[in-house]
């Protein structure tokens, strides 16, 4: 939930913000940065759907010349015990898929590091990369070799025993991140210590929200040698949930466009995204599960024999499972991402009705903070349409700079959404 999840209480119409940017054309960018900015955002998009495609194809083609049986017959003359011939055939293609994922997330990094977006040198990216596969690969794997025990002794109904064993590793994930994974990558430290005067002004934006946020919440983040570009989050559930301010914002951003910032954040903590994230998170998982269920039983009769494949449940699969999951959150990504964006502009209203009265100009300073972002982060004024549709999980930063624009609805004697109603 990054400033750069009742949910649908006044629904996002990206139609009508469309219109809204028409009416209010504030976003703009000089010449220069237009062209970067058109440049990377055609990059992005290609590198979207151009890897998608890349990942799917490599895919197919890996089950359709037998891979996956060829790993089976392996991990079978190792040992044969399945759960550890899991741990033989699924680490190799975990690794695999990263493999394949590489030189797009390569190129990507090159061209942020032009674009002058990026500071990360190669090194410190491919210990990164070094980092995430291996996460990837230890949860991954342990995760596969429960789905596949699962399968193994209830071939009707694995997908539901999954999905009731996901819902709680999913919550105990998003409190783990921020406390066992994130520091992984980045150095975090109090605010408090780093801008005692900032976190006052913080405190008062939460007790207008009704909120007593402690500081040991408030961290800031060591973005800057990686970024040159601004940003906050919330993270966490429960006792780990907090709010992350990069140090590139501190650096850059004016007090009260920091506040603006902040008060979109506080919006994910009161209006209760992150709860409302994971149980909408479940329910796509459920039905995304099941959809799975059947895609694989129906493609394990029609090419068992073509493809080396006795059974779902039959390490030899593993493959086309990968293949599957990919296809479907590829078609989910336009449903997920819809979800998002409907959060991320509850929180863009929140934020600016919170700081109402708390600095000088709250409409000015959400605007203008919206602007700095855009600006910094290269984001095109008029992106396509179906590309948002179906990759952006937030409102185009013209569409928010728009809607902060011409959102006052104390001038019209009207009440706030959320703040002071």
């Amino acid at each position: 939930m990054y400033w750069g999840q009742r949910v649908f209480d006044k629904p996002y119409d990206p139609d009508m913000m469309l219109l809204a940017s028409a009416a209010n054309a504030v976003y703009t960018l000089p010449p220069d940065k237009l062209a970067k900015a058109e440049h990377l955002y055609h990059a992005r998009t290609l590198a979207h759907f151009g890897d998608t495609a890349w990942m799917i194809l490599a895919l197919w083609l890996l089950v359709r010349w037998g891979v996956g049986s060829r790993l089976r017959d392996w991990a079978t003359r190792v040992s044969g015990g399945k759960w550890v011939q899991g741990f033989l055939v699924a680490p190799v293609w975990l690794l695999i898929l990263s493999v394949l994922g590489l030189p797009v997330s390569a190129m990507m990094h090159r061209v942020y590091r032009e674009y002058g977006i990026s500071v990360e040198g190669w090194g410190m990216w491919l210990a990164d990369f070094a980092k995430g596969t291996a996460l990837t690969v230890v949860f991954g794997s342990l995760a596969l070799a429960v789905l596949y025990a699962l399968m193994q002794k209830s071939p009707r109904w694995w997908w539901v025993w999954f999905w009731l064993l996901a819902i709680p590793v999913e919550v105990a994930a998003v409190w783990a991140v921020p406390v066992f994974i994130d520091p992984m990558f980045n150095h975090f430290s109090r605010l408090d210590k780093a801008d005692p005067a900032l976190v006052r002004e913080l405190e008062r934006v939460a007790g207008r929200g009704g909120l007593k946020i402690p500081p040991s919440r408030m961290f800031v983040m060591d973005a800057s040698q990686r970024y040159t570009a601004p940003n906050a989050y919330v993270t966490g559930f429960g006792g780990s949930k907090r709010i992350v301010v990069w140090d590139t914002t501190i650096e850059h951003v004016p007090q009260d466009e920091i506040l603006a910032v902040y008060g979109h954040e506080q919006g994910h903590y009161v209006l209760e995204h992150i709860q409302k994230g994971i149980a909408f998170s479940a329910a796509l998982m459920l039905l995304g599960l099941w959809i799975m269920y059947w895609l694989m039983e129906w493609l394990v009769r029609r090419y068992d024999a073509r493809w080396g494949i006795s059974s779902v449940d039959d390490w030899a699969s593993l493959g086309l499972l990968l293949l599957v999951v990919t296809v479907l959150g590829f078609l989910g990504e336009p449903v997920g991402n819809a979800f998002s964006r409907e959060i991320e502009h509850q929180a863009d209203v929140y934020g600016q009705e919170v700081i109402q009265g708390l600095v000088p100009d709250a409409q000015g300073a959400t605007v203008r903070s919206f602007q700095r972002l855009g600006e910094m982060w290269l984001d095109v004024p008029h992106p396509n349409p179906f590309v948002v549709f179906w990759t952006y999980s937030h409102p185009p930063t013209a569409e928010r700079e728009a809607f902060a624009a011409g959102y006052d609805p104390w001038a019209k004697g009207e009440k706030p959404r959320y703040v002071g109603k």
